[in-house]
């Protein structure tokens, strides 16, 4: 595009005789851009319009947003594909946030506007649960990428404790249940889960048999969730944002998990028991363990619901398994080899088995991060006569500068190479046989 000075340039020195050549370098400008200006095509001052390969798809987008305004973009990508459609995946993003062609959906634009009721939780009445993913533990764990906390709290009056734990299996589901019950204080009439598989069907939502005996041996009835509303359990929602981003954030990478349990325990009841909330009789307020404790819970069984708990590890090289913080001895036999421990919840002992099955050691549990060695005295023994076994029978480390020349079994090596390599001579000829019969041949008979 020209201003209608350089137009009006243009025109004046091609009616005094100038080529189109010398007007274009005259003004700075392209030769066809010149001969468009004097012949009419184009107007100074007007930008000339681009294509524009976007247009004719404008009305099949415009029409699928609105019959779906949630259609992910790469879908519509592959819808427009066998239409003609050949610009990339991002110049469509772009296009349809540039028209602003996405409307906005008007059904979900109201979940936020309706009314909500207020659910009542009577004191004493339900417990939630919910399973918490935490991301990135710290190595030393040997937990892989992802962590997982079991949340407890008490509908009433909000306190809550937490359960780390490895996996999400029933059996860890369960002693994390009777640990987080007895940490509350007592049992409440409900237990309510969303629809986790390892308590109900998820399609169904109706509990599961193995899980019904935990049922039975809390005393509790079970209450699930509606489809897709995660909702019904806010206390315990609002509980796993606390722990994710006031607690989980400040783990440090040199603390064991056993250290970070009890630094969990210690938050819950540091930060979460000290909270201030309205009290129930009046607008008085009261901390979250004030109400807790006027909360009508029943005890907890005496002993937890016995589920066999299974974990593997790796025995180190002085035949040790390290098991929530403390080591138990097995079979030298098995340094460095992978083992199956394997317990009953509520039993003090512990069984380290081989990927086939066999037991090879039973020990009971010291407290959870303790620390403490448990050996057995056959291990010992086995262990100390398989070292000095291994030392005696075996030279020590060689020393940087120390003579070892060939042995015995390298130079025989070496002579049958040297014997391979020299070649075959043929025989040597006596030039005496030739001078006797040249002496021969110079004599005159």
């Amino acid at each position: 595009m020209i201003t209608r000075e350089d137009d009006v340039d243009i025109h004046a020195l091609r009616r005094q005789g100038w080529t189109i050549t010398a007007i274009a370098n005259h003004v700075g400008r392209d030769r066809k851009t010149v001969r468009n200006y004097l012949n009419g095509t184009r107007e100074p001052g007007v930008r000339k319009r681009a294509s524009d390969p976007f247009a004719p798809f404008v009305e099949y987008v415009t029409a699928r947003l609105v019959e779906d305004p949630h259609l992910w973009g790469i879908a519509l990508f592959d819808e427009l594909q066998p239409l003609g459609f050949t610009a990339s995946y991002p110049t469509l993003t772009r296009e349809i946030r540039a028209r602003r062609l996405r409307p906005a959906c008007t059904d979900c634009g109201r979940v936020t506007e309706r009314a909500n009721a207020i659910i009542p939780h009577p004191a004493g009445e339900e417990t939630q649960w919910d399973w918490l993913d935490l991301p990135d533990p710290p190595p030393s764990w040997g937990w892989g990428s992802t962590a997982h906390l079991l949340v407890g709290s008490l509908a009433h009056s909000g306190r809550w404790r937490g359960y780390l734990s490895p996996v999400m299996d029933q059996p860890h589901l369960v002693e994390g249940l009777d640990r987080i019950s007895r940490g509350l204080g007592g049992l409440t009439r409900n237990w309510r889960f969303d629809r986790m598989a390892t308590v109900c069907h998820p399609g169904s939502g109706r509990i599961t048999a193995t899980f019904s005996g935990v049922a039975k041996h809390y005393g509790v009835m079970i209450k699930i969730c509606p489809p897709r509303a995660g909702h019904r359990k806010g206390v315990v929602e609002k509980v796993n944002h606390t722990a994710a981003q006031r607690w989980w954030r400040t783990v440090a990478d040199d603390m064991s998990a056993e250290q970070a349990q009890a630094d969990c325990d210690r938050f819950a009841s540091v930060r979460g028991d000290t909270r201030m909330r309205r009290s129930t009789t009046g607008d008085r307020k009261a901390t979250v363990a004030t109400v807790a404790a006027r909360e009508p819970l029943r005890p907890v069984p005496p002993t937890p619901y016995p589920l066999p708990l299974t974990e593997s590890r790796v025995v180190s090289r002085q035949a040790l398994v390290g098991y929530r913080g403390n080591f138990h001895s097995v079979p030298p036999e098995l340094a460095a080899a992978t083992v199956i421990v394997t317990r009953l919840t509520g039993v003090p002992f512990c069984d380290i088995a081989t990927h086939a099955g066999i037991v090879v050691a039973r020990h009971r549990l010291a407290p959870d991060g303790a620390g403490v060695v448990v050996r057995d005295h056959g291990h010992v023994a086995a262990l100390d006569t398989l070292a000095m076994t291994a030392a005696t029978a075996a030279r020590g480390p060689h020393r940087r500068k120390e003579r070892i020349p060939p042995g015995d079994a390298a130079r025989a090596a070496a002579d049958v190479l040297r014997g391979a390599e020299q070649p075959t001579l043929s025989p040597v000829i006596d030039l005496a046989t030739y001078e006797r019969a040249a002496r021969g041949r110079n004599t005159l008979r």
